[in-house]
């Protein structure tokens, strides 16, 4: 067979003929698709979802039992569970303040810790920083009569904080340094307040600060 004979049984193939074919074999259900397209993945399988867990906090000074997915972090267990909604979700990345909570008087970013860490502790919300006779902290007080906030959103981390700053105070005893303004907005630099009432807030902290009055939380740590 000359070189004329094998070009007209076995025709060059075209990019148009090569399509035409593709075409019809895809019409015809014969297309063959590449191996990892043809996987079946009907069997495909979620991840489990985390069991719950049984946990227990003590919140204001009241027990709670709680059953709840080991990754529930403390703000949403407080929210959510407990109804607690006095303490926000703001930025929920542990940058604006609004979600502090005091835990054995100590002040933390509920947002960033688990709820299964606690059990055993002593946590404080906005809720419980009243006292126990129904008249309100200094520190709130001194926030209403100092106008220290405007929304409010950030006003129970803001005062969470407060309190926990002169519980650090306190801890220091004699030897603590005398709060200043510029000391105060350094203590308080992790809570922001997108209304800018920052000077009413230090202003607030200083008062009760000055007054020698000990922040009463109940149920705080040693």
């Amino acid at each position: 067979m000359d070189s004329d004979e094998r070009d007209q049984t076995n025709p060059p193939l075209s990019r148009r003929s090569f399509l035409q074919a593709a075409a019809g074999a895809a019409a015809a259900g014969g297309a063959v698709l590449p191996q990892a397209l043809q996987a079946d993945t009907s069997a495909a399988i979620d991840p489990p979802a985390a069991s719950s867990v049984s946990v227990s906090l003590e919140v204001n000074g009241l027990r709670h039992e709680l059953r709840i997915e080991p990754r529930v972090t403390l703000l949403d267990a407080l929210r959510e569970q407990l109804q607690l909604t006095g303490t926000k979700k703001g930025c929920d990345r542990g940058q604006c303040g609004a979600c502090t909570v005091l835990v054995n008087g100590r002040r933390i970013n509920s947002c960033l810790s688990l709820a299964i860490m606690h059990q055993g502790d002593h946590i404080t919300t906005v809720e419980g920083l009243a006292r126990a006779d129904g008249g309100l902290h200094p520190l709130q007080q001194a926030f209403l009569d100092q106008d220290a906030f405007q929304c409010g959103y950030c006003t129970p981390g803001q005062l969470c904080s407060a309190v926990g700053l002169l519980e650090e105070q306190r801890r220091l005893g004699a030897g603590a340094p005398a709060l200043t303004d510029a000391s105060i907005a350094e203590s308080m630099s992790g809570n922001l307040c997108r209304c800018g009432a920052y000077p009413h807030i230090v202003a607030a902290i200083r008062e009760v600060a000055r007054s020698d009055v000990r922040s009463d939380v109940r149920g705080d740590g040693p």
